[in-house]
């Protein structure tokens, strides 16, 4: 095909545009070669690629500014789990994990995945909760004879976790930060059953942050860690026609905020429910029909 006045133009266009800025000038013969009406064109773009770098400034400066907020509240939120008195957070764990643990919604899940806690790191308790799932776990997929339990394992500094299957506490080892993971592989030197290659999906994610809303949003650490795993585990889903998993976080009383204090971005995963000391708080449609609360 033959090129077109016009797509000559725009390859002149994109000539004009790699070469030094000195070209607009009353003696350049191109300039002066060109039509009239070429000039105007010329303006229209530059005016458009203006406006585009306008616009991707004011968004790389709105999510500097909400990085900034949730970086404030993250300090904000640690200093208070610092100050919190400690027989008032074994009375707060106790009472989170009896509350799942006598839930119908924990109860009838068939595989799940949880977090280790960490007690440097001030998160909820959830020794009862693994102590509960591995005194009968599941094998090879029998979930009737017991839950299968994946639970993280961080692999880089970039955002990368995988979910593992452990069958036994003895699975775990400290790493680096001295936070309980599954080794990569078991004790007969296989690897280890990888939540994204299973072949039934999670009824059940039982989540950890630093700062929860009622409205579904949670605020994270900043590794970027759980969100980025939660949303590609939530597309395999999709594309394999399963049904999403109940995503619900386990918080200490002060840890949930007002509405609208943490910013959210586009990366950021809400939650389906939230459980305090006080009970259950259901916040998704999902939460509130699988939950029936």
């Amino acid at each position: 095909m033959r090129p077109t006045g016009l797509s000559r133009k725009l390859k002149q266009l994109v000539v004009s545009m790699t070469q030094p800025c000195n070209f607009v000038t009353t003696t350049n013969p191109l300039l002066l070669s060109r039509p009239t009406s070429y000039a105007p064109r010329y303006s229209h773009s530059l005016n458009f690629a203006t406006m585009m770098t306008n616009n991707n400034n004011e968004e790389q400066d709105h999510l500097n500014a909400l990085f900034k907020q949730k970086q404030l509240l993250r300090s904000r939120v640690r200093k208070d789990l610092k100050n919190m008195d400690p027989t008032l957070r074994s009375q707060e764990d106790n009472a989170i994990q009896s509350i799942v643990l006598e839930s119908p919604w924990f109860k009838s899940s068939q595989r799940l995945c949880a977090y280790i806690s960490c007690s440097s790191l001030r998160e909820v308790d959830t020794s009862k909760l693994l102590s509960e799932i591995l005194q009968n776990p599941a094998q090879d997929d029998h979930t009737k004879m017991g839950k299968m339990l994946y639970v993280p394992r961080v692999e880089d500094k970039n955002s990368h976790m995988r979910m593992l299957n452990i069958s036994s506490i003895d699975d775990l080892i400290a790493n680096s930060m001295n936070i309980l993971e599954p080794t990569s592989v078991d004790g007969d030197g296989n690897e280890r059953k990888n939540v994204m290659q299973a072949n039934e999906p999670v009824d059940l994610f039982l989540l950890p942050g630093l700062a929860f809303d009622r409205s579904g949003r949670r605020l994270g650490r900043g590794g970027g860690y759980y969100d980025t795993f939660l949303k590609n585990y939530q597309e395999l889903v999709k594309a394999r026609n399963w049904k999403q998993p109940l995503l619900v976080a386990l918080s200490y009383s002060l840890q949930i905020l007002d509405e609208g204090v943490i910013p959210a971005t586009a990366n950021d995963v809400p939650i389906d429910a939230l459980v305090s000391p006080a009970g259950v708080i259901p916040i998704s449609l999902d939460a509130l029909d699988r939950m029936k609360l």
